[in-house]
């Protein structure tokens, strides 16, 4: 099968991912079985930039820096947040998860922070908020940039010194937590528009981690569609079979609006149906525009993020044709670019193009590379 081969074209990779074990514990390795998250290799698969990323979490584990997680939506910085929850030193206390865009402020601040007997009309007892529930362990602050200007400023007081107020009390309460955020949104555009407090974002970030989209990871494709295959056959009791070569191919070449979201999305859907046409039915004529993008809810665009993405998508098709004009030799391309040869290594990794013309093998190797949706 295809995925195989890929797969083992990973394993050089892979073995990099290893000389990590030597800080894992036992309790470590629980922590991870319990919160179910995928095998490593899927998470990180093959790509130059989520190794880096795996490589900068290992050096977290006995720290309890802030954690700062930026991407598009549907990249897995969930699973990311988890994952590092589970490696760290506090994996055997509580991992809280809280989505900032899901309830509105009046009602997120007693959630997060909970409150006493009598704090408003209802509260007929006390209770723990989400922070508290967190002490000693991981609080992940989802979706960050939604957070109301209020609770931004309560936030800051927490992360600068580790104490708050319920809902209706006068003391304050001391917590110990180890803080994981995570947004889609660009939060220094953010702070230019005034929704979001410059002073919080410095105490966020410790250290960002910012996930690639999966149309800059294809070939980690094969191996994220094989784990979501085995995962739905067996949730489901189901027997679809492995995909083809042509199946690989066409997932390769789709540019992923949705991300890693979308792919599991459609694997699930080819586990229930048991048709790889069908399947593929789904994504084909969904054809990206240069200039198609997604309003956000807030009605606010932002011109320098559509710009830059914009640019990324050019470089992309310029660099994709002269590699495949000069027959993928990279010297002679760099120098038809004006670039240094150096430059050009490092655009290839920048925008997820292979450095190579792979044989037998489907993606920007062999199709030109799908145009980036600028969202």
């Amino acid at each position: 099968m295809f995925w195989l081969g890929t797969l083992n074209a990973c394993v050089p990779v892979m073995s990099t991912l290893n000389r990590h074990d030597a800080y894992e514990s036992d309790k470590n390795r629980y922590a991870r079985a319990q919160s179910k998250l995928p095998p490593e290799e899927f998470i990180f698969g093959c790509t130059a930039g989520m190794v880096t990323i795996r490589e900068r979490i290992a050096k977290l584990t006995g720290t309890n820096i802030p954690v700062l997680i930026t991407g598009e939506s549907g990249t897995g910085k969930n699973i990311i947040a988890t994952f590092i929850h589970a490696g760290s030193s506090v994996a055997m206390h509580p991992f809280i998860q809280v989505n900032c865009a899901a309830l509105p402020a009046n009602l997120m601040e007693s959630e997060l922070f909970g409150y006493e007997r009598g704090a408003y009309t209802g509260a007929s007892s006390s209770k723990r908020g989400r922070v508290e529930l967190a002490d000693s362990g991981t609080l992940f602050l989802d979706e960050i940039a939604e957070l109301d200007p209020t609770l931004q400023a309560k936030l800051l007081h927490l992360l600068q010194d580790g104490h708050f107020t319920r809902l209706g009390a006068e003391e304050e309460r001391a917590i110990n937590v180890r803080f994981i955020f995570a947004t889609s949104r660009d939060l220094r555009q953010q702070i230019l528009t005034g929704d979001f407090r410059e002073d919080l974002f410095y105490r966020m970030d410790g250290v960002t981690l910012e996930l690639p989209p999966l149309r800059e990871r294809v070939e980690d494709i094969p191996g994220l569609a094989e784990y979501f295959l085995e995962k739905y056959n067996y949730k489901y009791n189901c027997h679809a079979g492995p995909l083809l070569n042509s199946t690989i191919e066409e997932l390769q070449a789709y540019h992923w609006p949705g991300n890693i979201r979308e792919l599991e999305n459609l694997m699930r859907r080819y586990v229930m149906f048991g048709s790889q046409e069908a399947m593929l039915a789904d994504i084909r004529g969904r054809k990206p525009d240069l200039f198609q993008f997604v309003i956000p809810p807030n009605g606010k665009v932002s011109l320098k993020d559509i710009t830059r993405r914009a640019i990324r998508q050019v470089e992309r098709q310029v660099i994709f044709k002269v590699l495949e004009a000069n027959g993928w030799k990279r010297k002679r391309s760099a120098k038809m670019l004006k670039i240094s040869y150096r430059a050009l290594i490092y655009k290839l990794q920048e925008l997820g193009i292979p450095s190579e013309q792979k044989s037998g093998s489907a993606g920007p190797g062999i199709k030109e590379p799908p145009a980036e949706s600028v969202q």
